[in-house]
């Protein structure tokens, strides 16, 4: 097993991506920490989950929109398992609005939680990776942070705030053995955009198929996995900034 005896904290993994994220690293021997802002009883379904296939995992709420709760989160995974080894910043919302119907709250709500997230985790667990003399960050961007689409100005914003963090990041840290790199998925069919994937939206889902090379309009989020454990593994030890897409060929059109 690849992370064996590690510890990966994965934000917002009660569903979606960072649930099989989440479950698959603890099939590859990490204890988990799940994060979730809302949803309770589905992160406590996780954990048990994972602990009746011989795993180690445990809850833990914050809201990740507010820095005080990012701190909390780092201080409990800390302070429940000793340290951690992996951050997957996977925490996010999506909001698809045209410019002229982008509110402040819908602009801050999507920066906040998609961006400034991503960095205040790395910046509450440094003084854990320092003490432990490594880390690995994976933070979650998204084709449209490498691209951008209509109808979502804010989350493009924010997700290209992810890609360039990533590398700003990697050049401050990289000296520290600490890897921070970036997986960005495609269309992947997860509860955010669970509204564009309804049967009075086939009109987008085809022309998502017709933008994709592989003829396929949404993934599924399994099979983000296997790119997350590798940015997550000592495999990975020399990559430092990167974005890794993993989208079916949609950047590549």
């Amino acid at each position: 097993m690849r992370l064996q005896d590690k510890v990966a904290l994965v934000t917002g993994s009660s569903q979606g991506i960072g649930e099989a994220i989440a479950r698959r690293m603890a099939r590859e021997g990490a204890n988990l920490a799940i994060n979730y802002a809302h949803s309770g009883n589905k992160a406590q379904a996780i954990v048990e989950g994972i602990e009746r296939d011989g795993g180690t995992a445990k809850a833990f709420q914050a809201d990740l929109s507010r820095v005080s709760e990012c701190e909390k989160l780092a201080s409990e995974a800390i302070s429940a398992f000793g340290r951690v080894d992996i951050l997957v910043n996977n925490a996010g919302i999506f909001r698809t609005v045209p410019v002229e119907e982008t509110t402040e709250e819908i602009w801050d709500s999507q920066l906040d939680l998609n961006l400034k997230a991503t960095f205040f985790m790395v910046k509450a667990l440094l003084p854990n990776f320092r003490k432990i003399g490594y880390g690995k960050v994976i933070n979650i961007s998204s084709i449209f942070g490498t691209g951008a689409g209509p109808n979502c100005p804010a989350y493009c914003a924010s997700k290209g705030g992810v890609v360039n963090l990533t590398k700003a990041l990697a050049c401050e840290l990289g000296r520290e053995k600490i890897n921070v790199n970036s997986l960005a998925p495609g269309n992947i069919a997860t509860p955010l955009n669970a509204h564009l994937r309804t049967p009075d939206m086939e009109d987008y889902q085809q022309k998502m198929r017709d933008l994709t090379p592989t003829g396929r309009d949404f993934l599924q989020p399994d099979e983000l996995t296997g790119t997350a454990i590798y940015l997550a593994s000592a495999d990975s030890d020399a990559v430092h900034g990167e974005t890794v897409l993993v989208d079916a060929g949609w950047s590549a059109w």
